[in-house]
């Protein structure tokens, strides 16, 4: 790694991370190397797991077992997730018998489940604690066995949550007070099932900086706090803006992943999408005696599709991400369509009217249109009325339909949604030119 020892060498963590990105990944732990000692724990710390899994992989042994070691037992279960079953041998070994123990446990559910996302190392207490006998505990406890202490969770005798209190409200509570007293009962859980996205809903609609995970019989499990929320919000945004782009969504940074990767994420979807084009060209060769009869319209062409490819566009990306908000349910689908009818019907109106003055306006100026312009303006206001206002519902309903289907809504993307919108606003656009249009040009 020579040349990037000689970009590397002396700069700051924040250098680092600048560059990091950039870096192949058998040179990321030489560049980690370089790092001052007091600036090591906090940027390893803040990368993302695949990041702490090319350090680890890339150290001494008896500096990969440190490393390995300060990671939270659910952090070291993301790091394992990143690697291959080899490799994922080797790096659990260097866990103690407690640590490794509770990571295979996490190991056990899926990564996008609350489960996966939990630490197991939280604050509790039993009913009947009294506040000073729990400060002591937690005094005792809080060094390496708690992942936060802004709350202190209290269980029965089957390990089941009765109650919560803040860290706040324990310390400034009588000493003698029970923690059945001081907490809060009924507490928010999560199922330990319960996928990430809802996971995020959970937090963003109560506002709590950590939530109890349960299993099936109520027993406490875990806790997920708002700092595993935070990657699972970017890496779903993530995911959903590659999705919106007409492509599967990647497993690893940009120049992470290889050209192969790279070929197979992207060919797929624009296969399909230039298969589904073929149809805008079939469509056209169905109105060929149309075209050429008033070759005026073919001008026109580009103006529909583009219309209703925009507003479909529009309305899905403004319904997918409702749904990822817990803002629509699929329960909601008829008020969506009576909404989004109306919207495309007024849209497909102020289009028209843009549309209809354009070519008023060039015919005035320049000719350009015959002496049948009032027709072809009226052909394409009313089409654009009709494109627009189908794009805009086939648009809006998709997510639905994805959904139902059980299928990633997000699959709706922006170039999926106009290609299916150009051939259904191609068919629109040639039925209104032949009833305008009959025994005229026609």
């Amino acid at each position: 790694m020579t040349s990037a020892r000689a970009n590397i060498d002396g700069v700051s963590a924040e250098e680092l991370h600048d560059v990091w990105a950039t870096l192949a990944a058998d040179e990321r732990a030489e560049a980690f190397e370089l790092l001052r000692a007091e600036e090591q724990a906090d940027f390893f710390l803040n990368l993302r797991a695949l990041g702490q899994a090319q350090i680890l992989l890339g150290l001494p042994e008896p500096m990969r077992k440190t490393w390995m070691r300060i990671l939270p037992p659910d952090d070291a279960a993301d790091v394992l997730q990143e690697v291959d079953a080899k490799e994922r041998e080797l790096l659990a070994a260097l866990l103690d018998d407690v640590a490794r123990h509770e990571v295979n446990a996490l190991l056990a559910y899926a990564e996008d489940r609350a489960g996966g996302l939990m630490s197991p190392r939280f604050a509790r207490a039993r009913p009947d604690m009294r506040a000073d006998e729990t400060i002591h505990y937690l005094r005792r406890q809080a060094h390496d066995r708690l992942e936060t202490i802004s709350y202190i969770y209290v269980l029965d005798a089957e390990q089941r949550v009765v109650g919560v209190c803040s860290f706040r409200e324990i310390f400034s509570a009588p000493a003698h007070r029970l923690m059945r007293e001081v907490m809060y009962p009924d507490p928010v859980v999560v199922d330990e099932n319960l996928d990430q996205e809802e996971v995020a809903q959970n937090f963003l609609y109560y506002g709590y900086s950590s939530l109890p995970v349960v299993d099936a019989d109520g027993r406490m499990k875990g806790i997920v706090t708002i700092d595993d929320i935070v990657d699972v919000v970017q890496e779903e945004a993530t995911e959903d803006a590659q999705k919106f782009g007409g492509m599967e969504a990647l497993d690893a940074p940009y120049f992470q992943t290889t050209f192969g990767e790279m070929i197979k994420k992207r060919a797929g979807w624009l296969a399909i999408l230039f298969v589904g084009e073929m149809f805008t060209a079939s469509a056209m060769g169905n109105f060929e005696d149309e075209i050429a009869k008033a070759v005026v319209l073919a001008l026109f062409v580009p103006l529909i599709i583009s219309s209703g490819g925009n507003s479909g566009s529009q309305a899905s990306t403004l319904i997918i991400r409702a749904m990822t908000l817990g803002e629509v349910k699929l329960r909601d689908w008829w008020r969506i369509v009576r909404r989004e009818l109306t919207l495309g019907v007024i849209l497909g109106v102020i289009l028209a009217t843009i549309g209809v003055i354009r070519i008023l306006s060039w015919q005035y100026a320049f000719g350009s249109y015959g002496e049948h312009y009032g027709l072809v303006a009226i052909t394409v206001g009313v089409s654009l009325i009709g494109v627009v206002t189908w794009g805009t519902l086939s648009g809006s309903m998709l997510p639905f339909i994805l959904r139902r289907a059980g299928v990633d809504p997000a699959s709706a993307s922006a170039p999926f949604v106009a290609t299916l919108v150009d051939v259904s606003g191609l068919v629109i656009y040639f039925e209104v030119a032949k009833i305008v249009m009959r025994g005229t040009l026609l």
